[in-house]
């Protein structure tokens, strides 16, 4: 029997504002236990809350980069229901009536190893409070209530069931948090809790119109858990239906160390909340005015700047894909254009897609703690350009130019002047080489006199070697092929 997956997503996003969304308390990460918990995060009676425009501005932001509908008037609700970690007994958030309406995200993503676009509908994006924390270290028995991340402010982004694989859901949630990223409504730190996923998941036969009963997997953060976790989903849902059982709609946990995901709660629908309009907040009126100056503080959108990437440097969408996965990346590649110049877009971004990548990955840094800024690598790219250098020396520069951790603006050429790691283009120098390995290889001759053209690759190489990689490749190949032919 063939399954369809059927998947969409509730995404919360921590925003980035100094303070809470009804209190002024700091929304600083790490700090003491109920520190930055103020009477109104407390709930305690007579406190009134009073809304931050500066989230309001970031959901402004978000539903214009997603071409949602920015609702002129939209309201604020309590959502009912009983936690220790929730001290007013409701939680402030929007139901009927949300910020941000309707939007779609565009995305990229790889498949049969060709880049595919995707889009997915959203539903709604509303604004609402975060709940604060039980801990359950330390205590003998018991747990303790941390209420600083009470009140903190959440933008909702809601899907509809637009995705149909693992793969997929983890494509649009990478899009999503480069595109809050991007904005500066968001920091994107998962570990910290900034980006939280919940993936709604059910399956249904191929060509069933009606979708199976879903099951929702809770605080994903990270991308490897989150494309885990819906995988182990999917099979625990079709193995549970063709032994004859029934899918129970539920809240569920994933486990990343018994990989499994296991039954939280039964799942509660919108009535369970008992929704009602929050008495002690108008509702909020977002003018004309106010969009249009968000919209005048808005960076390019990764969108943009990918189509812009290749038009004006003639990159694949693949390799303008990859530069735009975050502002960083793409402003350092512009940087590197700007000073090297256009006709080298190209090699800059191979390197910052090769050598870079590997050697930011190898040091578990971001592009930001790059130790070789964007004009340094531009002057590496120029002195291979001008024949100065070779790539292989290139690559052994840009290592040393990462172990320097230097700002020197003319490190490159200080190094390959220090090393001697200027190219030989001297023709006696070079025919001097190419005399030694011809010698040394009479059977690479002998094959190439014989027609096996593929035989000079071994002769380059080694006479590369024998110059130390110093040798100038163009010139190097064209005096070995004349000798060859002689």
């Amino acid at each position: 029997m063939q399954w369809e997956v059927v998947i969409g997503f509730e995404t919360h996003v921590q925003l980035t504002t100094a303070s809470k969304i009804f209190s002024g308390s700091s929304t600083r990460f790490g700090q003491e236990p109920n520190t930055q918990a103020s009477a109104v995060d407390l709930a305690l009676p007579g406190v009134l809350p009073v809304l931050n425009k500066g989230a309001v501005e970031r959901a402004i932001a978000f539903g214009l980069a997603v071409d949602a509908k920015i609702a002129p008037l939209s309201v604020f609700a309590r959502k009912n229901y009983f936690y220790p970690d929730l001290p007013k007994g409701y939680q402030i958030s929007q139901f009927e009536i949300p910020v941000v309406q309707g939007g779609v995200m565009h995305f990229m993503m790889e498949k049969d190893g060709k880049q595919i676009a995707k889009s997915v509908q959203l539903t709604r994006a509303h604004l609402e409070e975060d709940a604060g924390k039980s801990v359950h270290e330390g205590f003998d028995g018991g747990s303790g209530i941390d209420l600083n991340r009470a009140g903190t402010p959440l933008l909702e982004i809601v899907t509809e069931p637009d995705m149909r694989s693992a793969a997929e859901a983890v494509a649009y949630a990478k899009a999503l948090h480069t595109l809050v990223v991007w904005l500066g409504i968001c920091d994107g730190n998962m570990q910290e809790g900034s980006f939280r996923c919940d993936a709604n998941v059910s399956v249904r036969k191929v060509g069933q119109k009606e979708y199976g009963t879903r099951c929702e997997i809770k605080n994903l953060n990270s991308f490897r858990f989150l494309e885990d976790a819906i995988n182990i989903e999917v099979k625990r849902q079709i193995q549970l239906i063709e032994d004859g059982g029934e899918v129970v709609q539920a809240t569920r946990l994933y486990d990343p160390d018994k990989r499994e995901t296991r039954e939280m709660r039964t799942k509660e629908d919108a009535q369970d909340y008992r929704y009602f309009p929050d008495p002690d907040l108008p509702p909020l009126v977002i003018s004309e005015e106010m969009i249009a100056r968000v919209k005048a503080t808005m960076p390019e959108l990764p969108a943009a700047m990918r189509a812009r990437f290749c038009t004006d440097f003639g990159l694949s969408e693949y390799d303008a894909s990859v530069l735009t996965q975050s502002k960083e990346m793409a402003q350092y590649f512009e940087a590197v254009v700007a000073a090297a110049g256009k006709a080298q877009a190209k090699a800059a971004a191979n390197w910052l897609m090769g050598d870079v990548a590997s050697t930011l990955n190898r040091a578990g840094v971001e592009i930001s703690e790059s130790r070789v800024s964007a004009q340094q690598l531009a002057q590496v790219l120029q002195r291979i350009a001008d024949g100065k250098i070779s790539n292989k020396i290139a690559k052994d520069l840009f290592a040393e130019m990462w172990a320097a951790d230097s700002r020197d603006a003319n490190l490159a050429d200080s190094i390959i002047a220090a090393k001697g790691w200027v190219v030989i283009s001297d023709s006696s120098a070079l025919e001097g080489i190419v005399a030694a390995v011809l010698e040394a290889n009479p059977k690479s001759v002998e094959q190439f006199k014989a027609g096996k053209e593929a035989a000079i690759n071994a002769l380059i190489g080694q006479a590369m070697k024998a110059s130390k990689g110093q040798a100038n490749p163009a010139q190097l190949t064209e005096l070995l092929r004349k000798k060859l032919m002689e």
